[in-house]
């Protein structure tokens, strides 16, 4: 099932996607049933014929609710390290206290980091469930092996020992684009038991396992491994801050787009993004496709309306073939739906963690 939320922006006027629920729409005002007067042709009218006087035109609908903001109420938030095989995974945690059972865990996109849910934080932390942002292996401040398997399939492994080690059970797991790609191999392989609910935002699905232009331009030519050998540092910093805002409707702050590009300054950071790039692979996107028919556990999606990255059809197919799975997409939101929509993605995760 479907329906469409109101989100942090102005909704665009445009056509809403298959099957979506219509609240919002209902509550614009009906411009074609409630005409506006010109009020001089009005007094005209009255003046002329006062027993034929034009009656006044009926109030406007109720104008809609405020979108939901952005929490950004303090929360307390310490980093911790995971060890998994040879390495170690960061992550940030809220209400560690709160113990491992039941805890919201969080994977994001490429590019990215624990950062880019920053804006949800305080929201999910006030559910009262440990929250556990993860620097999955090759970002922030996790480990940065070069070479190593950052495909889907290798972060989804260094990943599982890392919850084993932190005793997660009964999780909502969550991720975005990349993370979200993740997310699918742990809940339908390698951590099934232990996963509560699924929340998938955005996400790369079946044999959409990158785009072509993004977060960098002709993605195809990046994955070719003799590309990082003869690629400048500096021309690929370059290109990542014209394409990054690409994936947001909403324009990104200065020192916003450095959170997301700084990180690959150096000669370790520009293999590991084009290591990235490269295991962006549909072959291993598209293996855990059929098994999404047999989750058995909640599913939510959340997509941003205007997605050019992985288009909003890739959440309608997943909700199409996962049981009971609801699709709620965001208007006047792109990919970059922590940027875009943080208040109403925290909304949306908040009430499905309950």
């Amino acid at each position: 099932m479907s329906e469409t939320p109101e989100s942090d922006q102005t909704p665009p006027q445009q056509n809403q996607p298959r099957q979506q629920d219509q609240t919002a729409d209902a509550n614009q005002p009906n411009q074609t049933d409630n005409p506006t007067e010109n009020p001089t042709d009005a007094a005209v009218s009255s003046a002329q014929s006062p027993s034929q006087a034009v009656p006044p035109p009926p109030p406007p609908s109720p104008a809609p609710a405020p979108p939901a903001k952005a929490n950004t109420t303090a929360v307390a938030t310490q980093r911790g390290t995971a060890r998994s095989i040879h390495y170690d995974l960061s992550y940030v945690v809220a209400n560690e206290t709160a113990g491992p059972r039941g805890a919201i865990v969080l994977l994001h996109d490429l590019p990215g980091g624990a950062f880019v849910w920053d804006g949800v934080l305080p929201t999910l932390s006030a559910t009262g469930h440990a929250v556990y942002a993860f620097d999955m292996l090759g970002y922030g401040q996790s480990d940065h092996p070069w070479p190593s398997d950052t495909s889907i399939w290798g972060h989804a492994d260094s990943l599982l020992y890392a919850f084993q080690g932190l005793k997660l059970s009964e999780v909502t797991l969550v991720g975005i684009g990349q993370g979200a790609a993740v997310a699918q191999v742990l809940a339908n392989r390698l951590f099934r038991e232990n996963i509560a609910r699924l929340a998938l935002i955005n996400s790369y699905a079946f044999e959409t396992a990158f785009a072509p232009n993004w977060p960098l331009p002709d993605m195809v030519k990046h994955q070719d491994p003799e590309a990082p050998h003869h690629a400048n540092i500096e021309d690929v910093l370059n290109d990542l801050r014209k394409t990054l805002p690409n994936g947001a409707v909403s324009k990104l702050a200065s020192d916003r787009i450095a959170a997301y590009v700084d990180e690959w300054n150096s000669n370790v950071g520009k293999q590991m993004l084009y290591q990235h790039i490269r295991l962006m692979n549909p072959s291993y996107m598209n293996s855990v496709a059929t098994d999404n028919a047999k989750l058995t556990i909640p599913v939510l999606l959340l997509w941003g309306e205007q997605d050019s990255i992985t288009p909003p059809a890739l959440g309608e197919r997943l909700r199409d073939e996962m049981p009971g799975a609801q699709l709620v997409t965001i208007p006047n939101a792109s990919h970059l739906l922590l940027e875009d929509a943080p208040g109403e993605v925290g909304r949306r995760l908040a009430e499905f963690v309950g």
